[in-house]
């Protein structure tokens, strides 16, 4: 099979000089496999094999990291670090680190991830091939290892000592702990790295193996011109080592309890705004800092990433501050943030970076001035279009695209466009059959909406690959607003057919997407 060459340099380049180009959303943990849920190992290879066969340019992706409760991408233990319920335990197999029998009794769950027992599952597995490496047994190079622990030890030493201070303390959130652990005492520290240097060294391992694992593959796709986009939330969990670790640079009391925490106002998915729960940042004393942490976070996803979303953009501008405790967010006030000089920083320290701003919600002129100041692509998502009373003159009708965005059918926290138009209202089905000049079965639908995004000026279209399969809202990956219940949706491998990947090449082509091939929209 030919290969699909990268198209050169794109991350020194804005988005409006790029080709037009598309892509598919599917988080990793969404893949087929025979372990319960989606891996870093082949089905990812023969995933991005299939996206090259579709003549797709990218794989966008939500949050790597480890999840706590609620398994939400977007609430992780680690800004830095990767999940390790996506180790590929078929690797490990291969790299002598695990046996046939040790993978026996997987968890069952093909159409969705049972992530408590993955949890347990795994956790056991992955100390059994860390003990064997440790023996000196497997294909792992142990100066490799030392060596991505000296690269990484800025974040990861701080990570994997919560972790073990976590899993000593059952669990329990690092502002439940005794003081001196909750408050960095350096002593108590140093004594108890000591004490349980076996746990540490074993969490930094797993690490190890994710950055081992995701790197391969993201040069597999790389070669194959499929890049990664991944997704970099603007907050971080309470309950992380980020938090814990800087905790001068959060809102915090005494006892690690926000001040005043994260949230959105009212908007089409929550008539109560969203209470995220997330600590909010003291921007002074980053800014005091030079940005530092910040400066640290991107450049770390520039290691993992092609491109990079920016989760809730808007609040770089301004973000929403509700009092702590809250029962909803209608309480919250709009607070400045200094985006433009973090974002100024980050461009003199890093240079330019191949940024998508996610710009929906409440968008003022000023957000608008901030992602343009900055030459930074939006996004478009075509469900919110039909919704308008004003939808001629909407942003977001397909025919008022402009070419610098991103535009999407819907994302991870839409419904699937069939579960969309089920549940439209007669205004929403009126204007989808007056700009199609169509009345759509179910069966057509979604391919109607396919076409408005890839046919769009718009320089990027992506579609969730629920999208492509024609699911309904069972597929949904998230509910704004909805503590649990999410995330866990998995496709099977049957459904990435050729005949599929075909379909979606022959629109990519007509559309002028085709990977590597730049033609006007107009």
């Amino acid at each position: 099979m030919t290969q699909t060459p990268a198209p050169d340099n794109l991350t020194d380049r804005s988005l409006s000089e790029w080709p037009r180009s598309s892509g598919v959303l599917l988080h990793p943990t969404s893949l087929p496999g025979p372990y319960g849920t989606g891996e870093l190992g082949q089905e990812a290879r023969q995933w991005v094999d299939w996206l090259q066969q579709a003549g797709q340019t990218y794989w966008q992706i939500l949050p790597l990291g480890p999840t706590g409760h609620g398994n939400s991408p977007y609430q992780t233990l680690g800004a830095f670090a990767g999940n390790p319920l996506m180790v590929s335990l078929g690797e490990l197999l291969e790299w002598g680190l695990l046996t046939a029998e040790d993978l026996q009794g997987a968890p069952h769950h093909p159409e969705r991830v049972d992530f408590d027992a993955q949890t347990v599952w795994r956790s056991e597995l992955l100390w059994t091939a860390y003990r064997r490496f440790q023996a000196g047994e497997g294909q792992v190079d142990a100066g490799e290892f030392v060596a991505y622990k000296a690269a990484q030890a800025g974040w990861l030493d701080n990570y994997a000592l919560f972790r073990a201070l976590k899993e000593v303390h059952g669990g329990a959130a690092w502002f439940q702990w005794p003081a001196e652990y909750r408050r960095r005492d350096q002593a108590a520290l140093t004594r108890f790295q000591q004490e349980n240097f076996g746990v540490v060294e074993h969490i930094r391992f797993i690490q190890f193996l994710f950055e081992k694992q995701w790197q391969a593959l993201r040069a597999y796709a790389g070669e194959r011109g499929v890049q990664i986009v991944g997704d970099l939330p603007i907050f971080v969990a309470l309950d992380s080592s980020d938090v814990w670790a800087h905790q001068d640079l959060f809102a915090l009391d005494e006892q690690g309890s926000p001040e005043v925490q994260a949230g959105v106002p009212p908007d089409y998915f929550a008539e109560e705004g969203q209470l995220w729960g997330n600590p909010l940042y003291r921007w002074d004393r980053m800014q005091a800092q030079g940005f530092d942490w910040w400066v640290a976070r991107f450049a770390r996803s520039r290691e993992l990433y092609d491109l990079i979303r920016v989760d809730h953009f808007r609040g770089f501008e301004a973000y929403w501050e509700v009092p702590y405790p809250a029962e909803n967010a209608m309480g919250g006030h709009w607070v400045p943030a200094p985006g433009r000089e973090l974002l100024a920083e980050v461009r003199r320290r890093l240079g330019d970076l191949p940024i998508i701003a996610e710009d929906l919600g409440v968008i003022t002129p000023e957000v608008e001035e901030l992602r343009d100041e900055f030459e930074l692509p939006g996004m478009v998502v075509l469900q919110f279009a039909f919704s308008d009373e004003d939808f001629w003159n909407s942003p977001f009708y397909p025919a008022n695209i402009v070419r610098n965005r991103v535009v999407y059918t819907g994302t991870h926290d839409n419904d699937t466009t069939l579960g969309w138009w089920r549940t439209a209202t007669e205004l929403e089905r009126h204007h989808f059959r007056s700009f199609t000049s169509s009345d759509p079965t179910e069966d057509e639908v979604t391919w109607r909406m396919l076409g408005i995004a890839w046919h769009s000026r718009a320089h990027v279209a992506i579609a969730p690959l629920q999208d492509l399969l024609n699911l309904g809202t069972d597929a949904r990956m998230n509910v704004p607003g909805s503590a649990t219940g999410h995330w866990g949706w998995r496709t099977e491998a049957a459904a990435l057919t050729p005949e599929l990947a075909a379909r979606l090449r022959e629109l990519t082509e007509e559309s002028g997407r085709l990977a590597g091939r730049a033609q006007a929209a107009d």
